[in-house]
C-alpha cells in the first residue's frame, strides 16, 4: 500500500483491516504510547518497542545505521528503489524463512517513508512469547551443555537452509523457557549456496560470546561450551 510519504508491505492480507484504521501511524511509537501499548527492549545498535495490538504482541524496530557512518547518517539510506529498501527484504525474507518452519519472528508488515534520495523504514514481527536473548541468560545463569547443543543445531538447520545471517550474535539468538531457540534481526541476511560464509557466521558469535565473557563470571562461556555448541551444529 502505497502512503503520503512512502508504502506499507504486509506480510498477509490478515493485516489489511489494520492498514486500513492506522496505516503509517503503526509504525511511529507514539502512536503506540498514546494507546498505552509501547514498552521499550534492548535492541542492539537499533530502537525496537514491544507493542499490543489486541492479542497480539508485537515488535517495533526502527532501522538504525553502526560504525562509522552512523554518525552523519543515523537512520537514513540512500534510496535505490522499493526492491532494495532494507525493510521489505528483511520481511520478506522472514516470511520464507517462516513459511519453511525454521523458528524466526512471524512477520507482519514493513514500511519506508522516503525524502529525496534517502530513506528511513521500520519493520513488525510477532513477538516471541518468552524469548530471552542469549546475552541476557548467560549473564543471569549458566547453561547446560544440553542447551549449547540445541544453540548449535539449530544454527546448523538455518544453515542447511542456506541462511546467511549478517549479524549472528549473542544478542540476535532467542531461548524462551523451554528447549525454544530461535533467531531474530535478519537485516542484510539472505539466502546462499553453501559455502565459506558459513565459518564467517559462526566466526562472529564466538566473538560475540568472548566480549560478553569479559563482563561475566568465568563458567559463563569457556571452551567447552563452545565445544558443546559446536558437537550440536554438526560436522
Amino acid at each position: 500500500m502505497h502512503t503520503p510519504h512512502g508504502a506499507i508491505l504486509v506480510a498477509s492480507s490478515q493485516f489489511s483491516s489494520l492498514l486500513d484504521s492506522a496505516g503509517e501511524s503503526l509504525f511511529d511509537p507514539g502512536h503506540w504510547r498514546a494507546l498505552g501499548a509501547l514498552s521499550p527492549t534492548a535492541a542492539g545498535r537499533g530502537s525496537a518497542w514491544f507493542v499490543r495490538s489486541g492479542a497480539e504482541e508485537w515488535v517495533l524496530r526502527h532501522y538504525r545505521r553502526g560504525g562509522f557512518v552512523a554518525r552523519f547518517l543515523t537512520d537514513t539510506y540512500v534510496w535505490g528503489g522499493e526492491a532494495r529498501v532494507r525493510a521489505f527484504a528483511e520481511l520478506r525474507l522472514i516470511r520464507e524463512l517462516h513459511d519453511k518452519g525454521l523458528p524466526v519472528p512471524a512477520p507482519v508488515a514493513a514500511a519506508y517513508r522516503r525524502r529525496g534520495g534517502l530513506y528511513r523504514c521500520d519493520l513488525l514481527t510477532r513477538r516471541i512469547r518468552g524469548g530471552t536473548p542469549l546475552s541476557e541468560r548467560l549473564a543471569c545463569a549458566p547453561l547446560s551443555m544440553e542447551r549449547w547443543r540445541e544453540i548449535g543445531a539449530v544454527i546448523a538447520r538455518f544453515h542447511a537452509t542456506g541462511v546467511d545471517h549478517a549479524d549472528l550474535n549473542a544478542h540476535n539468538i532467542l531461548l524462551d523457557e523451554g528447549h525454544g531457540v530461535s533467531l531474530i534481526d535478519f537485516d542484510r541476511g539472505r539466502l546462499r549456496p553453501p559455502g565459506g560464509w558459513r565459518h564467517g557466521n559462526l566466526a562472529r558469535l564466538h566473538r560475540s560470546l568472548q566480549k560478553i565473557q569479559r563482563n561475566l563470571p568465568p563458567d559463563r562461556f569457556d571452551p567447552a561450551c563452545w565445544r558443546a555448541l559446536l558437537a550440536g551444529y554438526g560436522p
